[in-house]
């Protein structure tokens, strides 16, 4: 498992434009699958639109206290971006004035970001109906100055989505890193402690599944049911929902899917997944994605493929919400991992 990220290592992935040529070519330049745009054309989906803006998804920054073998931001203890006050004073302001109703902290760690704390203070205020954080878990264990996470939480009453590959050792290490999943299951613990999850507290506490390997989840009920079981018997940790997420083949995936041999098949499987009913509820549709020096993109995904708004609009600092929803949504051919199968968003399954 590397122990540093793509762009530490300078390696040609670590290039937003290196990664679209090369999904740009090969297989699908040569035909043998259709382009996303054309296969989204073959049901009435394009250009792919927007609908209400229901989500901001804001990144406070790509630093990570892991490395984990599928990270499509390529976050790392090295990876030094991150959100400035300014910048999160300007994402304020839009939290302020949006009709959005779920804000979704994301990094890296965003708990790493140095004005985390201050920040979800402020954007608590705002009257936000779902006020999400994405902790990776072992961060909360990282240092002393985070064993407090859970309860700061509570206070504000944060949505936790964490991040847990398997509910067995074995297969959660391989993929994120020896030691990370007994972390991970007292950081669990700890936030079943303080109410998470429990009857009557409204303290939401919800998982994400991606898979090991060049491979798509299977269905994400029957994932679920099988995650709360062995999590309750072998650690009696209770979680709400279970969010299943397919791979998208940028970054280190990408990395791991060349690497092994095993990229046109995953591809292929994609293709062959692709599901019609599953575009109508992508996540571009509904979410605006805010990188940590304020560009805004369609999702989390093209921000990390560099892939800002076609709009007018293209920073926080001019956000106008009316322009925004006026755009179409880019795309490419990573987005068929989010139109396979039961289709898969940040929210897990879409369809």
């Amino acid at each position: 498992m590397s122990i540093k990220s793509l762009k530490a290592r300078k390696d040609d992935l670590s290039s937003p434009a290196n990664q679209l040529e090369f999904l740009r070519n090969g297989i699908f330049k040569e035909g043998e699958l259709p382009l996303f745009k054309d296969k989204i054309a073959q049901t009435g989906n394009f250009p792919l639109k927007p609908k209400k803006l229901e989500i901001l998804q804001i990144n406070l920054g790509y630093m990570c206290n892991q490395v984990c073998s599928h990270c499509h931001v390529d976050a790392g203890p090295d990876r030094k971006e991150i959100m400035t006050i300014e910048t999160m004073k300007q994402c304020l302001e839009v939290v302020k004035n949006t009709g959005a109703h779920t804000l979704d902290l994301t990094g890296g760690a965003p708990e790493m970001n140095p004005n985390f704390r201050w920040f979800v203070e402020e954007a608590s205020k705002a009257g936000i109906k779902d006020f999400i954080v994405r902790s990776n878990l072992t961060i909360i264990l990282a240092n002393k100055k985070y064993h407090d996470l859970p309860e700061f939480f509570k206070k504000h009453n944060v949505h936790v989505v964490s991040s847990l590959p398997f509910y067995k050792r074995e297969r959660t290490d391989k993929q994120r890193g020896n030691g990370v999943f007994d972390k991970s299951i007292k950081a669990l613990q700890m936030l079943n402690a303080v109410g998470y999850a429990q009857e009557g507290t409204g303290l939401k506490l919800d998982l994400v599944y991606n898979p090991a390997g060049a491979f798509l989840p299977t269905n994400q009920q029957a994932m679920q049911s099988d995650f709360k079981k062995a999590l309750k018997e072998d650690f009696n940790i209770d979680f709400d929902s279970l969010f299943a997420i397919t791979n998208l083949p940028i970054s280190r995936f990408l990395e791991y899917l060349i690497a092994s041999d095993n990229y046109e098949d995953y591809m292929y499987a994609l293709v062959d997944a692709y599901n019609p009913a599953a575009v109508e509820n992508v996540m571009c549709t509904n979410t605006i994605s805010i990188s940590w020096d304020g560009w805004l993109y369609d999702c989390d995904f093209n921000q990390m493929l560099d892939l800002k708004v076609n709009s007018k609009v293209k920073h926080i600092s001019e956000y106008n919400e009316d322009v925004l929803n006026d755009r179409n949504i880019i795309i490419s051919q990573h987005c068929y991992g989010c139109t396979a199968g039961a289709g898969s968003s940040c929210q897990g399954s879409v369809a």
